[in-house]
């Protein structure tokens, strides 16, 4: 069971209302998990203190959850904190156009010589009562979706043909994932998108990004965080002004070039394959790199990012 001190203290900066923090430990010690499934703390919180009080009490009262928002806005992080917060293991389903019913819910298999039902992701989450995780939403096939139906509605269960029928345990929750305009996606029909409660996610600020850099590297300089959370703001305020792609727009890639200037790298190598290299156009790639120059001097290294 997830200890309310240490919830507590890993949100201590975004400041929680009480209520909320108290509403949520109640119901941990509801539905206290017991399965062999860990129960994972997230690699980040989630820094967006208005954005997180929204989506927990989404949860706590019962809805289904659509997190809406361009890459590199935490939905993902944001789903993982959810989950930690209640108390309850994530099933992670990421939709492509092949996922289909059978994937979702389950299919007779043979075993040992007799046929028999092997659960799928939907199937296992929902019985066990975790989080179960719709990763890109809408990327799946509308037809694929639409046996979730019965499942996201007020009747929480499905008819499972030859089998039993599916209640959902009363801790199950769903949170579905999405980017708009990207190749591969798609509108969700009215039917399944009146089953969410949607949040649309906000584009992180200098401040969040401060955060987030400087709680993964507890020794990373101020300065050099500010540097960097305004190299990254410049790269997706010309993304969105469609002055390059969303390849060199990678909050992973920043992290990662960041981890290895701490290995030796000097900062434009490490940027390079971090984020540079990402771009494959040429005209794109020479518009990234002069970002880069205007921001971060070539030859910072691990004594101008860390302190010694």
């Amino acid at each position: 069971m997830v200890a309310a001190e240490d919830i507590d203290s890993f949100y201590a900066k975004q400041e929680l209302r009480p209520e909320l923090l108290k509403a949520a430990a109640a119901f941990r010690a509801q539905y206290a998990w017991q399965g062999q499934r860990s129960v994972n703390k997230p690699r980040f919180p989630y820094f967006g203190r208005d954005i997180l009080a929204k989506a927990v009490a989404a949860l706590l009262a019962g809805a289904n959850l659509l997190l809406v928002g361009p890459k590199a806005v935490g939905k993902n992080i944001l789903a993982d904190n959810l989950a930690w917060l209640l108390g309850r293991p994530a099933w992670n389903v990421s939709f492509h156009i092949d996922v289909d019913a059978a994937y979702l819910i389950g299919m007779d298999t043979f075993r040992e010589g007799a046929v028999c039902f092997r659960p799928g992701p939907v199937y296992e989450c929902v019985t066990a009562g975790g989080i179960c995780i719709l990763d890109e939403i809408n990327m799946a096939r509308n037809e694929a979706l639409a046996v979730l139906h019965s499942l996201l509605d007020h009747r929480r269960q499905l008819e499972v043909p030859g089998y039993d029928r599916l209640c959902l345990h009363p801790a199950a929750r769903f949170i579905g994932t999405m980017n708009y305009g990207y190749e591969g996606t798609r509108e969700l029909n009215e039917a399944l998108l009146s089953r969410f409660v949607v949040l649309n996610l906000p584009v992180p600020g200098a401040q969040e990004l401060r955060e987030l850099l400087t709680y993964e590297f507890a020794d990373l300089r101020i300065e050099a965080a500010d540097t960097l959370a305004a190299l990254f703001l410049d790269l997706r305020t010309k993304y969105e002004a469609r002055e390059i792609s969303g390849r060199a727009v990678d909050l992973r890639g920043l992290l990662d070039a960041v981890r290895l200037v701490r290995q030796g790298l000097t900062a434009e190598e490490a940027l390079a394959m971090g984020l540079t290299g990402k771009c494959f156009d040429v005209q794109e790639l020479a518009l990234v790199k002069d970002l880069l120059a205007l921001r971060v001097p070539p030859d910072w290294g691990r004594k101008e990012l860390f302190v010694e």
